[in-house]
């Protein structure tokens, strides 16, 4: 052979050799030894690992990001919001904190509709009225005082600093704050804070947030009672009323967060934890995971038509229930043991077929087998096996973007997450039932779904996301493309995803989320497919290996992926 071209093919088989010997579709998930934090904002990851090198444990790594993230990441870390916390420690416990908002004690069923009983646009979405009771503070300082280890001053020290003496802003920072400055210019304090002289900040330029750095201080100093009472808590009541909101001192007296017993079920031999109501995320997540196991995805391949199908009418058929059945358990009875009895899942797979999509009109409560964007999410393991999975919001982007004067804290839309009424779509198109009515001292249906996987009793995996309705879709597709799929952690988060929430009767697809052939497919079956809406912003870790049942990198026990759709987060560890 010739000796140009034997270099040339020399050259070709190594190529061809390194690129079989990598992942080309995702870099490696980030390693390593120690812990691992993973959030949607690098200064609150780095906040979270070096609470973890100072010998805090998960939860207060926890608690300290997510009062850094209310500084550096204001479009959903907040003060002013709401969420929940999943948490298993070493020891064996288990547990679930719900600090999800509360209607006010003024609220009503009918408080966003007109005399005609009709559905005022953007009532329930912005402005002072919009705003449920926030519980943030409260659920931060449950969880620091039960699960923590650490002084509340030095978990809120890295919050205060950032906030007094503010952050360069980079790129990402950036484009997520224009992306309201039109929501700014309508509320002078939120103006004052998240505008430059009445103009959107630029790269490079610092974020100064004095009112919330003191705000901070007094959580620092006197734990909730700083945010609820006081200066702070007078503060947030001025604002109410003088932007025609409902919320009192009564209503700020009465919040408490609460601790639940996490939802658990079984998937191919392993155990998913997950978030129970007031949320509708694990109980949704169980329902699909249990529809699913009955099918053989992994023969049958990703993105199949086959497996495609079925995961969209597992999607269908467990958002009915999701719609209509689920509230807070203080309010209404939520049928779980039903929804997540395995031979109810049986129920549903005979009645997916094979050759045709399900039509979400057909498919209603009551009907056989059916009896009886913005939020943001962290994920962290320490040295010792202590996990925390964390999801918690404004609601919307900025919430309902408005500011209670004098305190920095941006305040939530929470409210649109009621049904305001039967039939109408709130803001993520969710159809919802009279189960989640508005009652005053009542928690709204949540989708946010913290979740953590269990094999043997040894963690495994942590993950969650923000996202509306598809909060619980996304987890879902990280789920099955790690058990079911075999990818390593960061493929399983980069994986192009799509959505079905039942009613409207489409799927959201992301771009290349399906091939043209598997796409024909599908259509010819009758499934109707739509552009994606907005992405979500995963935050996820594995136990042991890049992959299930893979083999470690060095030493290294704790594997994190960040989801690059967003251009803030990192994944990090020690």
């Amino acid at each position: 052979m010739h000796p140009p071209i034997v270099r040339k093919l020399s050259i070709f088989l190594t190529l061809l050799a390194s690129s079989l010997a990598v992942q080309a579709a995702s870099v490696a998930p980030v390693a390593a030894e120690h812990g691992m934090v993973v959030t949607a904002q690098h200064l609150a990851t780095e906040v979270g690992v070096d609470v973890l090198k100072k010998g805090g444990n998960a939860i207060d790594a926890a608690v300290a990001v997510g009062y850094a993230l209310a500084v550096v990441y204001p479009a959903a870390g907040n003060l002013g919001g709401g969420g929940f916390m999943t948490i298993t420690m070493a020891d064996g416990r288990k547990t679930f904190l719900d600090f999800r908002e509360k209607a006010p004690l003024a609220a009503t069923a009918d408080m966003y509709l007109d005399a005609n009983g009709n559905v005022i646009p953007g009532l329930s979405t912005h402005g002072h009225l919009a705003v449920a009771v926030p519980g943030t503070v409260a659920g931060m300082e449950m969880a620091l005082a039960k699960y923590g280890s650490m002084k509340r001053a030095a978990v809120i020290a890295p919050a205060v600093r950032l906030a007094k003496e503010g952050f360069v802003l980079q790129q990402g920072d950036v484009e997520m704050l224009e992306s309201a400055t039109e929501r700014f210019k309508q509320d002078a304090p939120t103006a004052a804070i998240f505008l430059n002289k009445g103009e959107p900040y630029k790269a490079g330029q610092k974020l100064i947030q004095k009112d919330l750095a003191t705000t901070l201080t007094a959580i620092s100093q006197h734990g909730a009672d700083g945010f609820y009472k006081g200066a702070v808590g007078h503060a947030l009541v001025e604002s109410s009323a003088s932007g025609k909101g409902i919320i009192t001192q009564a209503d700020l007296d009465q919040y408490t967060a609460r601790e639940l017993a996490p939802l658990e079920c079984n998937y191919r031999g392993l155990q998913i934890i997950s978030a129970p109501p007031p949320s509708s995320g694990g109980v949704v997540i169980c329902e699909m995971l249990n529809i699913l196991e009955g099918y053989p995805l992994k023969e049958w391949g990703f993105r199949s038509a086959k497996a495609v199908h079925v995961q969209i009418e597992a999607m269908r058929h467990a958002y009915v229930d999701r719609n209509n059945y689920l509230g807070d358990p203080d309010f209404v009875k939520n049928p779980v043991a039903h929804l997540l009895d395995k031979a109810y899942a049986t129920q549903i797979r005979d009645s997916i077929s094979m050759t045709k999509a399900g039509v979400s009109s057909e498919i209603q409560p009551g009907t056989a087998p059916h009896e009886g964007s913005n939020t943001t999410h962290y994920s962290i393991v320490d040295k010792d096996g202590n996990a925390a999975s964390v999801t918690y919001t404004l609601n919307n982007w900025f919430g309902a973007t408005v500011t209670a004067d004098k305190t920095g804290v941006l305040l939530n839309d929470e409210m649109d997450d009621f049904t305001s009424k039967v039939g109408v779509a709130n803001m993520f198109g969710l159809m919802q039932g009279a189960a989640n009515a508005i009652a005053p001292g009542k928690r709204p249906l949540s989708s946010m779904s913290p979740t953590i996987v269990m094999r043997d009793g040894k963690l495994l995996m942590v993950v969650g996301t923000p996202g509306g309705s598809r909060i619980i879709t996304t987890v879902l597709h990280t789920l099955i493309n790690v058990i079911d799929y075999g990818m390593t952690l960061q493929e399983a988060v980069d994986a192009p995803r799509f959505h079905e929430q039942w009613m409207p009767d489409v799927t959201y697809v992301e771009n290349f989320g399906l091939s043209p052939d598997t796409r024909a497919i599908l259509v010819g079956m009758g499934h109707h497919f739509v552009e994606s809406q907005p992405a979500n912003h995963i935050a996820a870790i594995l136990v042991g290996a890049p992959k299930l049942n893979g083999k470690p990198v060095a030493d290294n026990k704790y594997y994190g992926s960040n989801d690059p759709r967003r251009n803030t987060g990192l994944a990090a560890g020690y």
